[in-house]
C-alpha cells in the first residue's frame, strides 16, 4: 500500500510540473555576445555574456557567482569570473586560452552549469543549440538598446534563428525555436497524460483500501430475488 501511495504522489508531482526542470531547481541559459571571429592561443579577449532563467528572464533572487569555464580534452580547466555590467543579467570577463579544443560552459550561480559550445584554438567558437523546452516565460522585456543576442526590441524572448554557427563564427544568437511565451514544454504534456492514466488505473484499488469505515463495515445486502421478478398477468 505504501509503495502504491508513493507511486501516486510521484506521478501527481510530475503532472503538476515536477519534471526535469523543476527537479533541478529550474534552468538557466548563458548567451554569449558576438565576439571575435577567430581566437589565437595566448591572446586576451573580452567576452560579454548573459545569464537568464529559462533563457528568457531574470532570476529574482541572488544569482551568485557567474563565470565562463573552459575545459580542454586533456582535462585542463580554466575559469574566468564575470563582472556585472549595467544591464540586468549582463556580465563580461577577459579570457586567455591556450591552443586546443575546449568545452565552454557558463557557470550560473545557483543554477547548474550550462553547455555553451566548443572553442577551437586557433579557430572559432561553435555555439550549441538551446535545449528544447527551455525558452519559456518571456512576457516581460527587461532591456533597452543593449539586450541579449536574438532578443528583438519589445520582446522578452529570443526569436527562432537559423542553424548553428560554423566553427569560424562567434555569434551566439539562439539556434532553437522558441518553445512558447509562457507555454508548457511538450514533455510536460506527455508526463501529465501518463500521470492521468496511472491515477485512473489506481483510483478504484485505492478507494477500496482507503474508503470510509462506514462503507467498509456495512455488510453486503443479500439479493432479493423477488424484487427482481416481474409479474406478468395471464
Amino acid at each position: 500500500m505504501k509503495r502504491l501511495m508513493a507511486l501516486l504522489v510521484a506521478v501527481v508531482a510530475l503532472a503538476l510540473g515536477g519534471g526535469p526542470a523543476a527537479a533541478a531547481g529550474g534552468l538557466a541559459v548563458t548567451f554569449l555576445d558576438p565576439g571575435p571571429s577567430r581566437f589565437e592561443a595566448g591572446t586576451p579577449y573580452t567576452l560579454g555574456f548573459w545569464v537568464l532563467q529559462q533563457g528568457t528572464h531574470l532570476f529574482p533572487g541572488d544569482l551568485g557567482t557567474v563565470a565562463l569555464r573552459f575545459t580542454r580534452q586533456d582535462g585542463e580547466s580554466l575559469r574566468f569570473e564575470g563582472t556585472a555590467l549595467p544591464e540586468a543579467g549582463h556580465y563580461a570577463t577577459s579570457v586567455v586560452v591556450p591552443g586546443g579544443v575546449w568545452k565552454v560552459e557558463g557557470i550560473q550561480g545557483v543554477f547548474r552549469p550550462y553547455d555553451v559550445g566548443t572553442l577551437t584554438v586557433p579557430g572559432g567558437l561553435t555555439i550549441n543549440p538551446v535545449p528544447p523546452g527551455t525558452l519559456v516565460g518571456g512576457q516581460k522585456d527587461y532591456w533597452g538598446a543593449v539586450r541579449p543576442p536574438g532578443f528583438p526590441v519589445g520582446k522578452g524572448a529570443p526569436v527562432a534563428a537559423s542553424p548553428a554557427p560554423s566553427p569560424s563564427s562567434a555569434s551566439s544568437a539562439p539556434v532553437a525555436p522558441v518553445a512558447g511565451s509562457g507555454g508548457v514544454p511538450a514533455y510536460m504534456l506527455l508526463v501529465a497524460g501518463a500521470g492521468g492514466a496511472v491515477v485512473a488505473v489506481l483510483a478504484p484499488y485505492l478507494w477500496r483500501r482507503v474508503r470510509p469505515a462506514r462503507f467498509r463495515d456495512e455488510p453486503e445486502r443479500p439479493l432479493d430475488a423477488s424484487s427482481e421478478t416481474i409479474g406478468i398477468p395471464r
